[in-house]
């Protein structure tokens, strides 16, 4: 089957009218709003760092262990010889970033 006039529908460029311009248009702007929604909500949430807080990653029996404390309870795993040797020389890195004494023993 011969397809009349194909070749001069395949040189000439697509033409836009109203309703595809308007639709494209909407999408634009929705993608503008999410896009200004999650950047607001991103500046907007959280809570400010503590600095009295500990993070320590240290090897565990199924994989990375993570050991997150804050206060008090911080400055006694510090403190802790035991902690020492479960976690290592992180522990001590980790806690001289938050001001607290060390206990290696």
């Amino acid at each position: 089957m011969i397809m009349h006039e194909q070749s001069r529908r395949l040189s000439q460029p697509l033409r836009w009218g109203r309703r595809e311009k308007t639709v494209v248009g909407v999408l634009v702007a929705c993608v503008v709003l999410a896009v200004a929604g999650l950047a607001a909500f991103a500046l907007s949430s959280g809570s400010p760092a503590r600095k009295d807080c500990i993070s320590v990653t240290f090897a565990s029996t199924l994989g990375g262990g993570l050991r997150h404390a804050c206060g008090a309870e911080a400055r006694s795993i510090c403190v802790s010889p035991v902690a020492y040797r479960t976690y290592g020389p992180q522990l001590a890195d980790a806690c001289r970033g938050a001001g607290f004494p060390i206990v290696r023993k």
